[in-house]
């Protein structure tokens, strides 16, 4: 897969991609990222890429000329059918649905905005799409660029050690998945046991309800988890997998019950 970006900071988005999986597949030619500065397109002697906005305010807007002339350069480098996504606030919600589906193009090209965004007339012009990463104000684009490149690279065949790991994803799956380590305590010397011996596997993963339901010990909990901090997307996963979720409940309505008697 190739994919350009669009941004007045080149190194920033060069410096982010030597590590992890982003630059796993890139060493492995699963996929190749490369970025064009507007500035090298802008005609004046000071290489000017911004102006203020027509009919006042304040800050920068970043202006079409040079704008619109980058993202046809790196266009023309990148497959047929590779969309021009610009990363803005009233862009469409990034999601993995959305990961999975500019995982499968052969090409894709990020447009990152900087100052109080770009002039109208790129949107119109040159772009395909936009994209949002949520509702919070940044800097500029060049982070949610290398947020999108990170949830595409790990969704190419071949850039994980275990292509499971891909499928079995948080959002991968219709409930989060928390994970603990296997050993149930860390037997270290010295002043680490005392405070690691606390630490242990907790029952419900030891045994009971984890026999019977073979996912990672805290898929459960973390639904319960999620209902409270995310009460929209936990109602989603409580109503889409139900199933371990009533049966967590119902060990949960069992041991209060047992406690209640004395039990």
């Amino acid at each position: 897969m190739k994919i350009e970006v669009v941004t007045l900071f080149p190194r920033m988005i060069a410096a982010a991609l030597e590590f992890g999986i982003v630059g796993r597949a890139i060493a492995r030619g699963l996929m190749s990222v490369a970025t064009e500065d507007p500035r090298l397109h802008a005609t004046d002697v000071h290489r000017t890429v911004d102006d203020r906005p027509y009919g006042g305010g304040p800050g920068m807007v970043m202006k079409p000329e040079p704008l619109l002339a980058a993202i046809r350069a790196a266009h023309a480098r990148l497959p047929p059918g590779s969309p021009r996504v610009y990363l803005s606030a009233q862009g469409h919600p990034f999601g993995q649905a959305q990961a999975r589906e500019l995982a499968a193009l052969p090409g894709l090209l990020l447009l990152a905005g900087r100052y109080e965004g770009v002039d109208e007339r790129v949107v119109e012009l040159g772009i395909d799409r936009e994209l949002s990463l949520g509702d919070y104000v940044l800097s500029g684009g060049e982070l949610p660029a290398l947020v999108i490149i990170d949830a595409v690279a790990r969704l190419l065949p071949g850039a994980l050690g275990d292509e499971r790991s891909s499928a079995e994803d948080s959002f991968a799956q219709a409930c989060s998945r928390g994970r603990i380590t296997r050993g149930r305590k860390c037997s270290r010397a010295g002043a680490c046991r005392r405070c690691c011996s606390r630490v242990t596997t907790p029952t419900s993963a030891a045994g009971g309800w984890r026999r019977r339901w073979p996912a990672p010990w805290s898929a459960g909990p973390t639904c319960w988890r999620a209902r409270s901090s995310r009460p929209r997307r936990g109602a989603h996963w409580m109503s889409s997998e139900p199933a371990p979720v009533v049966m967590l409940a119902q060990g949960r309505a069992r041991a209060a019950a047992s406690q209640d008697r004395g039990d």
